[in-house]
């Protein structure tokens, strides 16, 4: 797809259009394409955009089925951008608290903006039909419409899960709430939440995170008390495990690898007051920008370079690593309730090419752990080809590796802990916690 400029002149809809467009045609993540638009508005119509964007990619299929019975052609070329107006046009009149006036005005006003002046009659014409046919009360009877994800990840959520399936898929649709990290080195979590108390923002707290709460509303994150001093970082749950699981002593080597944006790295700094060195590795040197401010403003002070994790003689320095955390590129299937733009932007081939890179990583950093250390393998994922085969088949590959169980029901052929998303109101994610043998 030939790339569309940014329009000139900024407008509300058809910038958030603009989103649309470019992560579905394009295969832009939603993140770059926000932050684009968003230098444009103020913050209040960037809360909107960002709503109605991400909106729209959780609905996408229903969308498109509506948008197939009311458009007789598709639209073709440079018009193709006025189907993603109408889409948006569509999620405004079926989900959002837009009044009808507004969706379909403001949308068809939007046009222009996009270079379909021409194409203003149809936008309303579309629009207000949907309104008048009732299309949104009309029952759809094809479950993989109805579940807001793409064909290929329903039946993969089929085959992992069975009769769990629908839950997952429910829970996948959620929306995610904002966990915040207290930071240990700056204040206790009892004294993080004196604060939010005094300020009159609700939280909940979780058993099983030390440093853990969840606001019980969406606030703007850099508004809550002790943002700019370093107080708390935003992770969510899951991620705030791998610190624990990874259990770093003081005056240990420790390598946190695919670190960006930092949150995990910040939390074996947080834990582990005495540590010797700590190595955030990033093989993206843009991301690795914002692991040096995240760090900055939380008071930490980790070794940050850029290098490939599976070509280690590449960055590292020649001395072994008591402990690994290996969050490994993975299809982020677990998060897409916190980025729905991900449904849309995998393919059920980059499972297989994932596969693959995750066991070359894994065999590449197993050679820089010292005897007797610890890796921990950890993926956003909810696939077992990217979680629970991937260790089955690296333990029994490497002759030296052990399942050291993070929970009790781990086995040999159920290695790991799968968490699924939505359990204690977490993420999806998955950890396997490997030990080296410390030889003769």
């Amino acid at each position: 797809m030939k790339p569309t400029p940014l329009p000139k002149q900024k407008n509300l809809r058809a910038d958030c259009a603009w989103v649309i467009y470019q992560i579905l045609e394009n295969g832009k993540s939603s993140r770059d394409c926000l932050e684009r638009v968003q230098r444009r508005h103020n913050p209040r119509d960037n809360a909107w955009i960002q709503e109605m964007s991400l909106g729209v990619m959780r609905r996408l299929p229903l969308l498109q089925h509506w948008l197939r019975t009311l458009l007789d052609n598709p639209l073709k070329g440079n018009k193709k951008i006025i189907e993603h107006l109408i889409m948006l046009g569509l999620y405004q009149l079926a989900f959002s608290r837009v009044s009808q006036h507004a969706a379909v005005g403001e949308t068809v006003n939007a046009a222009p903006y996009l270079g379909g002046t021409a194409l203003k009659g149809l936008v309303n014409a579309v629009l207000r039909n949907f309104t008048r046919q009732s299309l949104v009360d009309a029952p759809i009877d094809n479950p993989i419409i109805n579940s807001g994800l793409p064909k290929w990840l329903y039946k993969a959520i089929d085959n992992a899960y069975e009769a769990g399936a629908d839950d997952v898929r429910s829970a996948t649709n959620a929306m995610a709430p904002i966990w915040l990290r207290v930071n240990r080195r700056k204040v206790s979590l009892q004294q993080y939440t004196a604060m939010l108390d005094e300020a009159k923002i609700a939280y909940s707290l979780s058993k099983e995170h030390a440093d853990g709460l969840i606001l019980e509303k969406r606030e703007e994150v850099t508004g809550l008390p002790g943002f700019s001093d370093g107080y708390f970082a935003v992770q969510d749950g899951a991620a705030q495990l791998a610190a624990h699981y990874l259990g770093a002593k003081d005056n240990e080597r420790v390598l946190d690898c695919c670190a960006a944006p930092g949150g995990k790295t910040g939390h074996i700094i947080e834990r582990t007051p005495g540590i010797a060195h700590c190595l955030a590795l990033d093989a993206d040197g843009q991301r690795l920008k914002r692991v040096d401010e995240n760090m900055q403003r939380l008071g930490h002070a980790p070794v940050i370079k850029q290098g490939d994790a599976a070509n280690p003689s590449e960055w590292w320095d020649g001395e072994q690593f008591d402990r690994i955390l290996l969050d490994a590129p993975c299809s982020a299937t677990g998060v897409i309730r916190r980025h729905p733009d991900i449904r849309w932007l995998r393919k059920s081939t980059d499972i297989e090419n994932l596969a693959a890179l995750q066991q070359t990583i894994l065999h590449a950093l197993w050679t820089i752990l010292k005897p007797g250390g610890t890796l921990l393998y950890a993926t956003c994922s909810i696939l077992p080809q990217e979680n629970k085969q991937q260790i089955r088949t690296f333990l029994a590959s490497t002759d030296d590796a052990s399942l050291s169980p993070i929970v009790k029901t781990e086995t040999i052929e159920n290695p790991g802990r799968q968490i699924l998303p939505g359990e204690q109101q977490m993420d999806g994610f998955y950890y396997a916690r490997l030990v080296k043998s410390a030889g003769e």
